[in-house]
């Protein structure tokens, strides 16, 4: 049996990312290319129910660059999904056709319910979750999945249309945000998030576990200021001390875009999106009294990737 090679396309609200892995005859994958782009496809349009003009501009040109890099690897197999941005906006299919056209590659439009499925596979395949249940939480610019799950299960899942795009556009009016401004940001989340503080009641999840993105930006600025280097050592796990990330936090509510960005560790794709992930991820900390966090550099493309293997088997 010869060799598979798949190529796995997330097209997220901010980030579009591209997974090229190699599947042996016995099922394993060794990892060819991961490409992670900056398209922003929610920005100046997500508040609207519409993807920009220019964004689009920068979908179709990223999806072009990623088709060159499948066609360089001969890839047999190719599985893109669209998130958020493009399920919530009038023209995302639109969008996809034009992809079809121009690349050949068919977008498939997946719900947040099917999105927080494939994410908890993805951290599956980074971390060992184990008996303890945990609380999942990826933070997308167009969505936020959370996961109530043990190693075995997943209790419960839901994905709410708050991610740091929409949370952006509704309440980083000033920079350095405002105290008035988080305050009302903590104000929403407790009214949109009641559906979790149920499941939290009744599941009682002592760990949050942090998937890539948000997460990976606070490893980083965390190491960095430890003066370690994360880049060193590939690992699709991380742990994050609470007294770490409210240290990180608090210097992000401080300071500009420019002093962010001079924040060893940042990236200019995550400056501004941090800040209110970071007070999302300071209310569930507060209000769910969670004990640690785990960060895991894995998400929904890695999912797929699993997906893909499960399938292979059968």
């Amino acid at each position: 049996m010869k060799n598979r090679r798949l190529a796995l396309i997330d097209m997220g609200t901010n980030t579009f990312h591209l997974l090229i892995a190699e599947i042996n005859p016995v099922g394993e994958p060794e990892t060819l290319v991961k490409l992670k782009e900056s398209v922003k496809l929610g920005q100046d349009g997500i508040t609207q129910g519409a993807i920009a003009p220019d964004a689009v501009e920068r979908a179709l040109q990223t999806i072009s660059s990623f088709k060159a890099e499948i066609d360089k690897y001969n890839v047999s197999e190719v599985r893109a999904v669209a998130t958020s941005a493009v399920r919530n906006a009038a023209n995302g299919t639109k969008l996809t056709t034009a992809i079809h056209e121009q690349a050949g590659i068919e977008v498939e439009v997946i719900s947040g319910d099917r999105e927080a499925e494939l994410i908890y596979y993805g951290v599956k395949s980074a971390l060992e979750i184990g008996s303890e249940r945990s609380l999942i939480i990826d933070i997308g610019g167009g969505s936020v999945e959370f996961i109530i799950c043990d190693g075995d299960t997943i209790f419960w899942k839901q994905s709410f249309e708050i991610g740091a795009q929409r949370l952006m556009d509704k309440f980083f009016i000033n920079d350095p945000i405002a105290a008035a401004d988080v305050e009302a940001e903590m104000a929403f989340l407790e009214e949109q998030l009641q559906p979790l503080t149920e499941a939290i009641a009744q599941y009682k999840p002592c760990a949050l576990i942090g998937s890539s993105g948000t997460f990976d930006t606070l490893c980083d600025i965390d190491v960095k200021r430890k003066g370690l280097d994360r880049s060193c050592d590939p690992c699709t796990e991380s742990d994050l001390a609470l007294s770490d990330f409210y240290e990180i936090y608090d210097e992000i509510l401080k300071k500009t875009h420019s002093e962010r960005l001079a924040i060893p560790g940042m990236i200019e794709m995550r400056v501004d999106m941090i800040v209110v992930a970071c007070v999302l991820i300071d209310h569930v900390l507060e209000n769910y009294e969670l004990n640690k966090i785990r960060v895991s550099s894995y998400a929904l493309k890695e999912g797929l990737l699993s997906e893909q293997l499960k399938l292979a088997e059968k």
